[in-house]
């Protein structure tokens, strides 16, 4: 009588419960670290917070309540106004959104994108924006104050910009930040870091600022190198203004 299938038929589960064991022992072992190490092939975790602040220790990950919240608190830190409590807040994140990015750092908040469908495309209005730019504007004031607008009149612009530019359909708002310096520079990304982190409420679509911009459309909500028709133009390579615009709506 031939016993060998049996024994075959035996052996099997306890080698699979061996080897389960032992990919569980690894898990165990190497599973933080393992999974904080699955990342995109950006570089950015496959899963992880909505928003990230990059400060020189690392990054450290916020909701996007939290970016709003810290963002707006440097922003009216930095105009000598009173600011909401951020006492639980990593003091190192609201530091470096204070000092913004040095050199050639590059941007230091980043949030996920959020492009909503179904709204309803709008007309300008009597200022030349569309009341989701006129949106913007006004919470733009609120938190900042009187500020350096450009890319808009009333009744619309209709020159000045690439040919099919936002500003023409008045979603779009230039703030400037002039001349340019390294104040200045630090001005300017805080205003683009609270519009990053105003995005999805805002229904901001794109912002750009010095040499850098972020879009809605991409759900990563990294920062990407901007390409300026011409490099050697500061306008053209938003240096001394941040670019803001808005969803279109519609089919659009």
């Amino acid at each position: 009588m031939n016993t060998s299938k049996p024994l075959r038929r035996r052996t099997r589960p306890i080698v699979g419960l061996l080897l389960l064991g032992i990919l569980l022992s690894v898990l165990v072992l190497l599973g933080p670290g393992l999974l904080s190490g699955l990342r995109n092939g950006d570089g950015s975790p496959l899963a992880g917070p909505e928003c990230n602040v990059q400060t020189p220790e690392g990054g450290i990950g916020l909701n996007r309540e939290e970016a709003r919240l810290a963002t707006t608190a440097v922003a009216l830190r930095a105009r000598g106004a009173e600011a909401p409590d951020t006492s639980g807040m990593d003091e190192a994140v609201l530091q470096r959104l204070a000092e913004g990015p040095s050199e050639d750092a590059g941007p230091s908040l980043s949030c996920r994108g959020s492009a909503a469908d179904g709204l309803p495309e709008q007309q300008l209005t009597a200022a030349g924006l569309t009341p989701r730019a006129e949106r913007v504007r006004t919470a733009m004031t609120e938190v900042f104050g009187e500020q350096s607008l450009g890319g808009f009149l009333p009744g619309g612009v209709d020159r000045g910009h690439g040919a099919e530019s936002t500003h023409y359909d008045g979603r779009a708002i230039d703030v400037f930040f002039r001349p340019v310096s390294e104040e200045n520079r630090r001005q300017g990304w805080i205003l683009a870091h609270w519009l990053v982190a105003h995005a999805e409420d805002l229904e901001i679509q794109y912002v750009i600022f010095d040499d850098q911009f972020w879009s809605a459309h991409l759900p990563r909500g990294r920062w990407h190198d901007y390409d300026a028709p011409d490099p050697g133009n500061e306008i053209l390579r938003h240096l001394d203004h941040v670019h803001v615009d808005v969803l279109r709506g519609g089919a659009g």
